[in-house]
């Protein structure tokens, strides 16, 4: 199995994923996701050097933070659903209590941070909404902390993609730290699958080939890239869905798409 490709291993806890920096062998991102069934609460620390952004995948839940109550947070019973999340953005040094007032699935994204930014909950009505591509390319991106707010590092959005379709697409890049021409990007994705028995594939590789890895990925598995182009198919009968976590020493996401098929971006306008 590719190195790459993060497996889910659902723990007594609920915990689906506990991926960081060191376990991933890289520098910025770190990337939970976790079950709660209703009733159960878990507290999260974004840590000393840390931002963290808690997104309520599904389900409904209260949080707390310093003082801080926001109630019956959450709008979607399954990530399928055509709205965008909630999410709770904290800088260093804080935790948040969340409550499960129904059975929910959180994301808990990090990178580094210094406290520039208040703790902020993050409402559907603040995440933008865009829809790319043209034919078997087209996929519908929700951005929740990008470029329509403010943090240090961290960059998150979701995709869903139409069964039979492409995504990340035409295959991309973001592994050079060469503003104004490509930033320096690490990039997790974690993949859902609508009906859950399905799958997805993902290619991960360089020019050069010197990494070049394609993965069968299957329900709640988390693929890392590290560098590379990363392009995704979903098969027929077969919905997509991915919560992308990027960070940088630059957050500005400017990406370089691979030569061989850049032309198909020009021939989609014709």
């Amino acid at each position: 199995m590719s190195h790459l490709l993060c497996k889910k291993n659902k723990g007594a806890d609920g915990a689906l994923h506990n991926i960081t920096p060191a376990s991933a062998g890289w520098q910025y991102i770190g990337f939970e996701a976790h079950e709660l069934a209703q009733g159960g609460s878990r507290v999260f620390d974004s840590g000393a050097a840390q931002e963290m952004c808690v997104v309520v995948l599904r389900g409904r839940v209260d949080l707390s933070c310093d003082g801080e109550q926001w109630s019956d947070i959450g709008n979607r019973e399954t990530v399928f659903d055509e709205l965008a999340p909630y999410a709770l953005y904290l800088p260093p040094n804080k935790s948040v209590e969340v409550t499960a007032l129904s059975d929910c699935e959180l994301a808990v994204a990090r990178a580094p941070g210094t406290g520039l930014y208040p703790v902020r909950l993050i409402s559907p009505d603040m995440c933008t909404v865009a829809h790319r591509g043209v034919g078997s390319n087209t996929r519908t991106v929700r951005n929740i902390l990008f470029d329509n707010l403010e943090a240090e590092s961290l960059l998150l959005c979701e995709v869903t993609t139409p069964p039979g379709n492409w995504s990340s697409y035409p295959p991309h890049k973001h592994d050079r730290d060469a503003i104004p021409d490509e930033t320096l990007l690490e990039e997790s994705y974690y993949h859902q699958i609508k009906p859950s028995q399905g799958f997805v594939f993902q290619r991960v590789y360089t020019d050069d080939r010197s990494l070049d890895e394609t993965m069968s990925v299957e329900h709640q598995d988390v693929v890392l890239v590290p560098r590379g182009y990363h392009p995704v198919g979903v098969p027929h009968g077969y919905q997509s869905y991915y919560l992308n976590v990027m960070a940088g020493p630059k957050r500005d996401w400017i990406f370089h798409n691979d030569p061989d098929h850049a032309w198909i971006i020009e021939a989609d306008k014709a």
